[in-house]
């Protein structure tokens, strides 16, 4: 508790943990509400993978140009922007559903521009958080934003399916669009330290070249986000999309994917408290075995196996997840030049979510064709090998968990070489 205090007496930080901390609950009801107003209103998984595929996609697309953005212009700024148009579109989605007007192809659209802005807030995102704290402290604020969002990942679910069940799926919609708004209030207040050397003007090619180089250069950079890439497709579309109609046939409600959403939940926020005082020689190996628990889960409820053992290791693939989360955010912010990190994210957002809409389209029409429990039990086990293949790279196992952050002297000459190159 006493880390977290000391965390929270920046200001900066404090105006956007407590902006994060609201947005985060809402983005979580609004995950478990899509999936179950589709499902609930006779939507087939197909209509469900359409859905998350398009917002998916647009993320996909535009992630890299938010991350030159971000490393060139004021990210708080850019995040006001983002929040206020996610805000308007969920609030319309709001207003379609309570005149019962909603249809697919009109979610299809409005999630897909939402993608398109969260495809600008999330790398400006990443590169602020180390704006508001000292440079000794990254890890900790680090574990107190990722222990808010598991806090959100326990809440949302429960809060969704206590509304899209028993109120309605407007009001989820509604209660995401205000806590954009409050973000957006509360990121108004945020200055931001200086952190690092200030980018010269630059074309966009140049810039998303530029971050490309950062992570190349780094094989325990572009190794896992390779390898998560295959794994999101395989294991993380097919769950949304095939989870919520496999649990109402199943285990007899689609309630019960809110449930076990929620035990992840409940493992995240324990595992963001644990990052406090856990710090591993190793942290991205420790990260990369804990985090083999998520196929696990998959596979286990994929063969109907008793609900008591697949909430256990839904508790574990939420434990796993935040820890290695916080560890490898972490380690980007001490690896990399500070006025690279927002690009160099983009390209870890991009290239992970990379294949996420192709496994949301394809879920449907393999799960119609194959059965939805094949579907997800052999994509849990793809899933399971190429995370293995994550801890191939000897830089991976090795990685240390360094004390200090990369000082932009430590990057002069290969800054120096980019910026000539470039010339």
């Amino acid at each position: 508790m006493n880390q977290y205090l000391r965390i929270l007496r920046h200001r900066d930080f404090r105006y956007l943990f407590a902006g994060q901390a609201a947005s985060a609950i809402g983005d979580h009801v609004v995950v478990v509400a899509l999936a179950l107003f589709i499902t609930i209103r006779a939507g087939s998984p197909t209509d469900l993978g359409l859905v998350l595929g398009a917002q998916g996609l647009t993320l996909v697309t535009l992630l890299l140009v938010g991350g030159v953005w971000a490393d060139r212009l004021p990210r708080h700024r850019i995040m006001i922007a983002a929040d206020a148009i996610r805000a308007s579109l969920h609030a319309t989605l709001a207003v379609l559903i309570f005149a019962g007007a909603a249809r697919i192809w009109q979610i299809i659209v409005i999630e897909a521009l939402f993608g398109a802005a969260q495809a600008f807030f999330q790398p400006a995102y990443s590169g602020l958080i180390p704006q508001t704290v000292p440079e000794s402290l990254i890890q900790d604020a680090r574990a107190l934003t990722e222990s808010t969002a598991n806090v959100a990942f326990l809440i949302g679910p429960v809060l969704a399916t206590a509304l899209v069940l028993g109120v309605g799926a407007g009001e989820a919609f509604v209660f995401d669009a205000g806590t954009f708004v409050l973000s957006a209030v509360l990121l108004a207040r945020v200055r931001p330290r200086p952190r690092g050397d200030d980018r010269a003007p630059e074309s966009l090619r140049a810039g998303l070249r530029g971050g490309w180089r950062e992570v190349r250069s780094r094989t325990w950079v572009w190794v896992t986000i390779a390898v998560f890439a295959g794994a999101v497709m395989c294991v993380y579309s097919q769950w949304y999309a095939l989870a919520p109609a496999i649990a109402r046939d199943l285990y007899g409600s689609a309630g019960v994917f809110g449930v076990l959403e929620s035990f992840a939940g409940v493992g995240a926020v324990l595992g963001a408290i644990v990052a406090i005082r856990w710090r591993p020689a190793r942290p991205l190996r420790a990260g990369m075995l804990l985090v083999l628990a998520w196929p696990v889960q998959d596979l286990v409820f994929a063969v109907g196996a008793p609900l008591a053992l697949v909430c256990v290791c839904a508790f574990a693939t939420g434990f796993g997840f935040s820890l290695l989360i916080i560890w490898w955010e972490t380690a980007l912010a001490r690896h990399i030049p500070p006025n690279a990190l927002s690009r160099v994210s983009a390209w870890d957002w991009m290239g992970s979510l990379a294949l996420m809409p192709l496994g949301y389209v394809i879920a449907g029409p393999l799960a119609a064709t194959f059965g939805a429990r094949t579907v997800l039990g052999v994509g849990s086990a793809l899933g399971l090998m190429l995370l293995g293949l994550g801890l191939a790279p000897h830089q991976t196992r090795a990685l240390c968990d360094g004390a200090e952050p990369a000082s932009t002297e430590q990057f002069a000459p290969e800054i120096a070489v980019e910026a000539g190159t470039e010339a």
